[in-house]
């Protein structure tokens, strides 16, 4: 019998997301019609969103759905960063130790759009230096568009304490991407305080396709997709009905 041990990067779908997809997949309609079959899809997907939202105790409309974890790690790090820059803010805060989806859209806007990154070290074990961070927000804090940093790193496992970093960061908006602690430690949106927060649905039992970026009620970041104005307008698409009811299967589950 083979032996894998990449569950950090992708692991089995569990039995209650499975008969969710099944069913959910035979049912026709788009959740964003207004005929009595979209009206059905919608009412399913809106559940699934209250379920999701009930998992990382949050409000379901800060829920937003997206296709990956990058995705939602792209949403959430241009959109904020745009928004600063409606302010003059540019400087991006993150750390030496981060998961490519975070750290290449920074690289990103600091190649095509002038953003001025801030690297906090990290030490032996992956935990972020805080008092350098303290001292780096210091001294650019009345420019900084941002802060991002992962609460649960992908291949070593370090929790960092995101409670501290958000008490340094004070106003400024946090990220973090959740996507390898959600569904694995006790995690609540509402008590880690930050301003945004990613995670995925494959990383938990779920389908893959499927990802959410919760982002705190009334704020309005800029959207990176532009079309049917799906999710409040901040992420237009067709909405994957049967994998966000998957995926809603699979955090009650975790």
């Amino acid at each position: 019998m083979p032996i894998y041990f990449d569950h950090a990067a992708t692991t089995t779908m569990v039995e209650p997301a499975i008969a969710a997809l099944t069913d959910a997949i035979k049912k026709l309609g788009n959740a964003s019609s207004l005929h009595s079959a979209g009206r059905s899809v919608r009412k399913d997907l809106e559940q699934a969103r209250e379920q999701i939202a009930q998992a990382i105790d949050c409000a379901p409309s800060e829920v937003i759905f997206t296709a990956t974890g990058t995705e939602a790690n792209n949403l959430a790090i241009k959109g904020l960063y745009w928004l600063g820059v409606k302010k003059n803010k540019k400087v991006i805060i993150t750390s030496t130790f981060e998961h490519h989806a975070v750290a290449d859209p920074i690289t990103w806007l600091a190649e095509h759009e002038g953003a001025q990154v801030v690297a906090i070290d990290v030490d032996r074990n992956g935990f972020v230096d805080l008092k350098q961070l303290a001292t780096r927000v210091e001294e650019h804090k009345n420019n900084i568009a941002l802060i991002s940093i992962m609460h649960a790193n992908n291949e070593v496992g370090t929790i960092q304490d995101i409670n501290q970093v958000v008490k340094i960061a004070g106003d400024i908006p946090v990220h973090s991407d959740c996507v390898q602690s959600f569904g694995k430690v006790e995690l609540s949106f509402k008590k880690l305080g930050v301003t945004a927060a990613t995670i995925s649905a494959h990383k938990i039992g779920g389908p893959l396709g499927v990802a959410a970026l919760i982002l705190r009620k009334g704020l309005d970041i800029e959207p990176v997709l532009h079309g049917g104005g799906q999710e409040r307008d901040l992420r237009s698409g067709t909405f994957n009905a049967p994998g966000i009811i998957s995926f809603a299967a699979a955090a009650a589950n975790a």
